[in-house]
């Protein structure tokens, strides 16, 4: 693990969960809040670390539901707090449009928040005690921004960057011919060479011993494979979908599981990409069937689970 300033404080979450930066100080910070079904884990490790000080600041890579769900149960906390999201995004929080936001898409929960300030890619924004520059990073979403802080070399990238293998690009799904942006937000965090990486999912990893670079090789090598196998990219996508649901809501029983999978728009669009030559059941089968085959899912004789 990288060695960070004490006044950084990294919560690996895991996989339903993004992680979460705190950014200590006077006007203590957050970046990244989590899952819905964490908020409490959320606030428990936000107020024990805090000590009592006040939370000042929540700011937000990006609006998929893993890293926005916490949020509300913050402002709950902290009324006073100041919410940052990506310009682009301010206007769909405001007036809470959930299809915008990609809540409804992709049928996921979240509870409603509030912002009041756009985080604008040129301008830089103080969280914690240090002045953090805002980049975009279009490409597994589109209106993502990177947070980098200079002087230590420190990259909040969300899920621009993981250290193995890469996100959906969702703007893809959307009807985006290409994943070049995800590649053009590859090379800007290279022009910045941050000297540690704080992911969306996954440890920190370094430049020191070549873990960024690795990280940008299979990276690259990856969506070289998208570009080459676009269907491949909406399976994978798919099984994403699915999985994160599951990890949501831990079993279902096969009626809402049925239910469920119907009503996603965007399994609608991935079956499309993938493997329009299939009806609609007979693909949702071709799908499930690894997932199942693998432990990815598990089922009894009436419910669907989660995996391992």
């Amino acid at each position: 693990m990288p060695v960070f300033p004490d006044d950084l404080r990294v919560f690996e979450r895991g996989w339903l969960s993004s992680n979460n930066l705190l950014c200590l100080g006077d006007q203590p910070a957050l970046i990244d809040t989590g899952h819905v079904k964490h908020a409490a884990d959320t606030l428990h490790r936000v107020t024990a670390a805090l000590g009592g000080r006040p939370l000042a600041d929540i700011a937000h890579t990006h609006l998929h539901s893993d890293h926005c769900g916490g949020t509300g149960a913050l402002q709950t906390a902290w009324p006073a707090a100041r919410t940052w999201v990506p310009a682009p995004s301010l206007s769909h929080v405001q007036a809470w449009n959930e299809d915008a936001l990609t809540f409804g898409n992709t049928a996921q929960r979240c509870d409603r928040f509030g912002a009041q300030h756009a985080l604008v890619p040129g301008q830089t924004v103080r969280l914690g005690a240090y002045d953090w520059q805002i980049h975009a990073a279009p490409g597994h979403d589109a209106l993502a921004v990177l947070l980098f802080e200079p002087r230590h070399g420190i990259l909040v990238a969300g899920d621009a960057m993981w250290e193995h293998g890469v996100g959906v690009i969702f703007p893809h799904i959307d009807g985006s011919d290409d994943f070049d942006t995800f590649t053009d937000t590859l090379a800007l965090i290279e022009r910045l060479d941050p000297a540690v990486v704080i992911p969306g999912h996954g440890k920190p990893f370094a430049r020191e011993g070549g873990a960024i670079q690795a990280a940008m090789e299979r990276a690259r090598a990856r969506i070289d494979h998208f570009n080459a196998n676009p269907a491949a990219h909406a399976l994978y996508a798919a099984k994403v979908l699915i999985k994160y649901q599951l990890l949501d809501v831990e079993s279902m029983p096969y009626a809402d599981f049925e239910h469920w999978l119907n009503h996603a728009p965007a399994l609608r669009t991935l079956h499309r990409q993938h493997r329009p030559d299939l009806d609609w059941p007979a693909w949702l089968a071709h799908v499930l069937a690894p997932m199942f085959g693998k432990g990815v899912l598990r089922r009894d004789s009436t419910h669907v689970h989660d995996g391992v």
